[in-house]
Protein backbone atom coordinates (compact mmCIF):
# COMPACT_ATOMS: atom_id res chain seq x y z
CA UNK A 1 0.00 0.00 0.00
CA UNK A 2 1.51 3.27 -0.85
CA UNK A 3 1.59 5.95 1.67
CA UNK A 4 -0.41 8.67 -0.17
CA UNK A 5 -3.49 5.81 0.10
CA UNK A 6 -3.87 5.85 3.92
CA UNK A 7 -7.14 5.97 5.13
CA UNK A 8 -8.92 8.18 7.53
CA UNK A 9 -9.12 5.60 10.67
CA UNK A 10 -5.89 5.03 10.24
CA UNK A 11 -4.51 9.24 10.35
CA UNK A 12 -6.71 9.70 13.22
CA UNK A 13 -4.81 6.48 15.41
CA UNK A 14 -1.39 8.08 14.16
CA UNK A 15 -2.65 11.91 14.93
CA UNK A 16 -3.83 10.02 18.61
CA UNK A 17 -0.37 8.80 18.88
CA UNK A 18 1.82 11.74 17.69
CA UNK A 19 -0.30 14.09 19.50
CA UNK A 20 -2.36 12.73 22.17
CA UNK A 21 -0.57 14.23 25.14
CA UNK A 22 -0.41 18.30 24.11
CA UNK A 23 -1.96 20.05 27.00
CA UNK A 24 -4.62 21.77 24.84
CA UNK A 25 -7.47 21.31 23.15
CA UNK A 26 -7.27 20.48 19.00
CA UNK A 27 -9.25 19.12 16.67
CA UNK A 28 -8.22 17.85 13.29
CA UNK A 29 -10.60 17.20 10.19
CA UNK A 30 -9.57 14.71 7.81
CA UNK A 31 -10.04 14.66 3.92
CA UNK A 32 -13.31 12.53 4.24
CA UNK A 33 -14.68 14.66 7.36
CA UNK A 34 -13.63 12.32 9.92
CA UNK A 35 -12.87 14.40 13.53
CA UNK A 36 -9.95 13.39 15.80
CA UNK A 37 -9.99 15.49 19.18
CA UNK A 38 -7.03 15.74 20.94
CA UNK A 39 -5.34 17.27 24.04
CA UNK A 40 -7.12 18.47 27.30
CA UNK A 41 -10.35 20.89 26.89
CA UNK A 42 -11.93 22.12 24.16
CA UNK A 43 -10.61 22.29 21.11
CA UNK A 44 -8.89 25.88 20.11
CA UNK A 45 -8.93 25.35 16.94
CA UNK A 46 -9.53 22.90 14.00
CA UNK A 47 -6.46 21.72 11.53
CA UNK A 48 -8.58 20.83 8.14
CA UNK A 49 -6.54 18.23 6.08
CA UNK A 50 -7.38 18.26 2.61
CA UNK A 51 -5.25 15.32 1.23
CA UNK A 52 -3.89 12.31 2.26
CA UNK A 53 -0.90 12.92 0.98
CA UNK A 54 -0.85 16.34 3.24
CA UNK A 55 -1.11 14.14 5.96
CA UNK A 56 1.43 12.12 5.46
CA UNK A 57 3.63 15.09 4.72
CA UNK A 58 3.15 16.52 8.14
CA UNK A 59 3.93 13.11 9.89
CA UNK A 60 6.98 12.57 8.13
CA UNK A 61 8.22 16.58 9.23
CA UNK A 62 5.55 17.29 12.14
CA UNK A 63 7.38 20.50 12.93
CA UNK A 64 5.95 23.99 12.85
CA UNK A 65 7.68 24.83 9.89
CA UNK A 66 6.32 22.30 8.13
CA UNK A 67 2.37 22.90 9.04
CA UNK A 68 3.20 26.63 8.27
CA UNK A 69 4.66 26.14 4.80
CA UNK A 70 1.51 23.29 4.13
CA UNK A 71 -1.27 26.81 5.84
CA UNK A 72 0.68 28.93 3.44
CA UNK A 73 0.22 26.54 0.26
CA UNK A 74 -3.46 26.37 1.13
CA UNK A 75 -2.90 22.57 1.97
CA UNK A 76 -4.49 22.95 5.17
CA UNK A 77 -6.85 25.28 6.77
CA UNK A 78 -6.55 26.48 10.38
CA UNK A 79 -10.61 27.22 11.84
CA UNK A 80 -10.57 29.18 15.03
CA UNK A 81 -7.95 30.96 16.76
CA UNK A 82 -4.90 30.63 14.54
CA UNK A 83 -2.75 32.60 17.42
CA UNK A 84 -4.06 29.88 19.80
CA UNK A 85 -2.36 27.32 16.90
CA UNK A 86 0.32 28.74 16.70
CA UNK A 87 0.94 28.41 20.78
CA UNK A 88 0.49 24.81 20.11
CA UNK A 89 2.73 24.69 17.12
CA UNK A 90 5.44 26.29 19.21
CA UNK A 91 5.29 24.00 22.03
CA UNK A 92 5.75 21.48 19.95
CA UNK A 93 9.06 21.62 18.89
CA UNK A 94 10.17 20.32 21.62
CA UNK A 95 7.82 17.11 21.46
CA UNK A 96 10.09 13.82 21.11
CA UNK A 97 8.53 10.80 19.56
CA UNK A 98 10.58 7.40 20.65
CA UNK A 99 11.78 5.24 18.93
CA UNK A 100 8.62 2.98 19.23
CA UNK A 101 6.15 5.21 18.86
CA UNK A 102 7.89 5.73 15.10
CA UNK A 103 8.04 2.38 14.38
CA UNK A 104 4.80 1.93 15.44
CA UNK A 105 3.19 4.66 13.37
CA UNK A 106 5.67 3.56 10.10
CA UNK A 107 3.78 0.15 10.68
CA UNK A 108 0.01 1.89 11.30
CA UNK A 109 0.67 3.74 7.87
CA UNK A 110 2.00 0.48 5.68
CA UNK A 111 -0.29 -1.88 6.82
CA UNK A 112 -3.74 -2.81 4.17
Amino acid sequence: MMLSAINAPRAATILRRLFGRIERGVAFRLWDGTPVLLGGGAPVCTVVLHRPETFVRLVRDPSPLNFAEAYVEGAIDIEGDLFAAMRIANSLEDMRVSSLDRLRIVLTMVRG
